[in-house]
């Protein structure tokens, strides 16, 4: 792996990332990618997709969140304002000419603010398995009184983890933050091509919140692809294979 970049933020904190960058002339839309909620930059699909843009000669970046992989920061002081102010000064100062944003998970989510506000240069979104509004509609309503007393109180609830033996903590900052980004109650206004991609043995994110995301995006030209096998990862080959066709298909739409 290339020896990842460090961007010095405005705060004094750091951003790590990981940029390719084509052989051939300037032009070419270039992607970026938006990892999910406790993930980082070397994860299977953001690395599948650095290999794919190398072998199709493809502008390519990746970085890691506040508190997340090499970047700086503790991760329990993370909330969706600071992941999206991530990713906009990513998008604004590591990435040049169109782009496609490919967001898994909370990606989903933080790409769909991008977009909503850098909407010149982005020109569609390849989604897997999106999960808008996770903090409300897929946490907190879900969590017991006690859980939400506990955050309410104490400022945190440890949460078990299915990817990892140590439980991660939600944080009543989380939480209310995320109130300020919540998307789905709405129609969003974005005119983009969407691709999604979403499993329906996904025990994180159900496919039916994609279908709410579809039914709420004002873009005529949105497609959902359902697989009824695909958990939340969606990082087998056939999976992977599946991602990169719908991103070259949507490059050659947008290319001509």
């Amino acid at each position: 792996m290339d020896k990842p970049g460090k961007r010095l933020r405005d705060n004094g904190e750091t951003l790590a990332y990981l940029r390719h960058e084509p052989k051939r002339p300037a032009g070419p839309t270039g992607i970026m990618w938006l990892g999910g909620f406790k993930s980082d930059m070397t994860g299977t699909k953001a690395s599948a997709l650095n290999d794919w843009a190398q072998r199709a000669d493809r502008p390519f970046l990746r970085f890691d969140y506040f508190g997340h992989g090499l970047s700086s920061g503790d991760f329990a002081k993370g909330t969706i304002s600071r992941w999206r102010a991530d990713a906009l000064d990513a998008f604004d100062h590591l990435t040049q000419g169109p782009q496609i944003l490919v967001g898994s998970s909370m990606g989903g989510w933080i790409a769909l603010l991008v977009a909503l506000a850098r909407p010149e240069r982005i020109k569609g979104l390849v989604l897997i398995a999106p999960a808008p509004d996770f903090t409300q509609e897929l946490m907190w309503k879900s969590f017991s009184p006690e859980i939400r007393q506990e955050i309410m109180t104490r400022g945190a609830y440890l949460r078990p983890s299915a990817h990892d033996e140590a439980p991660y903590a939600i944080t009543r900052d989380l939480i209310e933050d995320g109130r300020q980004h919540l998307l789905l109650g709405a129609p969003i206004e974005i005119g983009l091509p969407v691709r999604i991609l979403q499993g329906m043995a996904d025990a994180d994110v159900p496919w039916s919140h994609a279908a709410r995301l579809v039914e709420a995006l004002t873009s005529r030209d949105v497609t959902l692809h359902l697989s009824k096998d695909g958990d939340h990862r969606l990082s087998t080959p056939q999976d992977i294979e599946r991602l990169t066709q719908e991103i070259g298909n949507l490059l050659r739409q947008i290319e001509g």
